[in-house]
């Protein structure tokens, strides 16, 4: 039996270790490009040196951001610790691009209504619930139907960034929209039922101790694509959620509609959701946890941007005489 490829091992470790599609992807990738950087030769015959030379590279020469170098270090220490099982410190005296302080983009509540009444069906559904309940884009279109609570009026998001669950608010504003939507998913999902399909991708090991909740209602998405496809690990045909691109071109066509004189995003509805509720005198430990922050630090950055003027500090153009 010939040796599995080193691209295979590095996919096989993160899915054990249970690490998303999109981040396998982009860890693959960046070893990838290490190795062919280096002429093709093998990590196992590389070190710290050569990481060093790579990352150095991609700020000096290719002008990657900062966030985009952490990722490709941060895939390159995977691939020596967790596969090559190398004991390998964190890289030190790596010429690193600078990251700059940057404020959020914040809608004011004018703008975030005029941004919302450009979209309609699903995109403004998924969008009211980023500004509504303080949803990134990926938890709203993966929110499962067990974890809406219509009675506490509740969402229960799980495995969030840093594979942490939460629970946030629904608003009353979409219990409605939220019920009309289920009604359809409910005939979309019966449909799939009838062709002996209706399954979908579970998290971590439940498909193989619970084989028949793939077809449950409870776990069916939200907010599912009105197309089947083929899982691209297991090769199954089943219904995934809709993809963030739809909901994102959505909110940037309705961002220039609204005339808008800023670049803002999906998360602009976030930030705008957090800032809000502070100006509401809301506790900002309260926010933190509606958010999923780890850190308040984190949080504060909203207070930054609260709608008070330069920090709420008079001009002294403008004191009294």
């Amino acid at each position: 039996m010939p040796p599995t490829k080193l691209l295979d091992q590095v996919r096989t470790v993160l899915r054990v270790k249970h690490f998303s599609l999109s981040t396998e992807q982009s860890y693959v990738a960046w070893i990838r490009r290490f190795i062919l950087f280096h002429g093709k030769r093998h990590p196992k015959y590389m070190g710290e040196t050569e990481i060093r030379q790579y990352i150095s590279h991609l700020a000096v020469d290719a002008r990657i951001s900062a966030s985009t170098q952490t990722v490709a270090l941060s895939a390159l220490l995977f691939l020596y610790r967790e596969v090559l099982k190398k004991d390998l410190p964190y890289v030190k005296n790596i010429e690193r691009a600078k990251r700059g302080k940057r404020l959020p983009v914040v809608f004011t509540r004018s703008e975030v209504q005029a941004v919302l009444a450009h979209l309609n069906g699903t995109s403004h559904l998924v969008a009211s619930l980023l500004y509504g309940s303080g949803l990134r884009l990926m938890e709203a279109v993966r929110l499962r139907v067990k974890d809406i609570d219509f009675e506490r009026r509740e969402l229960v998001i799980r495995q969030a960034k840093g594979d942490q669950d939460r629970v946030t608010m629904l608003p009353a504003a979409s219990l409605m929209p939220l019920q009309e939507q289920l009604q359809k998913v409910r005939l979309l999902h019966q449909a799939d039922l009838t062709l002996g399909l209706g399954a979908v991708a579970l998290p971590f090991a439940l498909a193989r101790k619970y084989p028949a909740a793939a077809k449950l209602w409870g776990w069916q998405y939200v907010f599912p694509a009105m197309k089947r496809s083929r899982d691209p690990r297991s090769g199954s045909e089943r219904r995934h959620h809709i993809l963030p691109d739809q909901v994102q071109r959505a909110v940037k066509s309705a961002i220039v509609s609204a005339q808008l004189n800023r670049n803002g995003s999906c998360h602009s509805l976030r930030h705008s959701f957090a800032t809000h509720l502070l100006e509401d005198g809301y506790d900002i430990r309260t926010v933190q946890e509606l958010l999923g922050h780890k850190d308040v630090r984190t949080t504060m950055i909203y207070t930054h941007v609260l709608n008070k003027g330069g920090r709420g500090v008079t001009s002294p153009l403008h004191r009294d005489k």
